[in-house]
């Protein structure tokens, strides 16, 4: 079988999306796959149509690879690939209406605010704070891999966190501040992997953390009761399929100092270098790299036919 890896890309995630596709093509050739690996920045997508390809692994990250763009691209030419659909894909990368998804289906998440850059008023900051507790995150409502994120605890820096985030997207999530341990939840194919506790010395996971720093700490098994866990991977479970999403992913969960859960986001093309959280969850699980990355191609061959 002929695949065809696209990575790279274009979008703020370059460089991890690099990484991500460069680790797969080693592992679908190391399984037996006749692999093309495809940097999609300046690449015309069509020429996929002439390529005689037999299915392709979506490794981009953020905007243009996981947003539904490139899926849809895909399905005109009658392309099979990896992972969610357009509908999963577009909802789950956008933060705020993932959001709107999971509270209207009784999964648990932050209280929030949404903020427009064309009509953000700096007189309406302090009472967003206020209404959020007094400490919030501020999130670029497109954007993926933490980039854009800040901690605001006054008017002045949640106005400078905003003018951040308009750098990034016309939309910007405002997220009560959630103190407490950060976890997340490999799903492949309809199954929640063992979750995985991050500890950073960092104000939050935020980019450094994920990619720089080697004091960023990762815990698999978690660590869990047998019954938070069950109940973890449920949750995850359900606010992946709240969205659409299908096939493989990730699910990031905040629990609060009182114990509650509350789901972060959906990641629908997660980090795939062979250190990345996905692979980290299903080498407990009893799946090598090489293993993880062919039962996401058959996954997804499954789905099609």
């Amino acid at each position: 079988m002929h695949i065809a890896v696209l990575h790279g890309g274009d979008s703020a995630e370059r460089e991890v999306s690099l990484r991500s596709g460069q680790a797969v093509a080693r592992g679908l050739t190391t399984a037996g796959y006749h692999v093309t690996l495809i940097d999609t920045k300046d690449y015309c997508l069509s020429d996929l149509a002439t390529a005689k390809v037999d299915h392709v692994f979506i490794a981009l990250h953020g905007r243009g690879g996981e947003d539904g763009s490139v899926q849809g691209a895909l399905e005109y030419m009658n392309i099979s690939y990896t992972g969610s659909g357009v509908l999963g894909s577009a909802l789950a990368m956008d933060k705020i209406r993932s959001k709107q998804v999971m509270q209207s289906a009784g999964i648990p998440t932050a209280p929030f605010a949404i903020v427009h850059k064309e009509s953000f008023d700096k007189e309406s900051v302090a009472e967003i704070l206020t209404q959020l507790g007094g400490k919030v995150m501020v999130k670029p409502s497109h954007e993926g891999s933490s980039i854009g994120m800040s901690v605001a605890e006054t008017p002045i820096a949640l106005t400078e966190s905003l003018i951040t985030a308009f750098q990034y997207d016309k939309e910007v999530l405002i997220e009560a501040w959630i103190s407490g341990p950060e976890y997340t939840v490999a799903i492949l194919g309809g199954d929640a992997l063992p979750s995985i506790h991050m500890e950073t010395p960092n104000t939050f996971y935020d980019y450094q953390a994920k990619y720089q720093s080697q004091t960023t700490q990762y815990h698999c098994p978690s660590g869990l009761s047998d019954v938070d866990e069950t109940t973890l991977r449920k949750i995850a479970l359900n606010a992946f399929n709240a969205t659409g999403a299908h096939g493989w992913g990730r699910v990031d969960v905040m629990r609060t100092e009182s114990g509650q859960w509350q789901v972060l986001e959906v990641n629908t093309v997660p980090g795939m270098t062979e250190t990345s959280l996905v692979p980290k969850a299903a080498k407990v699980h009893g799946l090598s790299f090489v293993d993880l990355v062919t039962r996401i191609v058959a996954i997804s061959l499954e789905q099609k036919g």
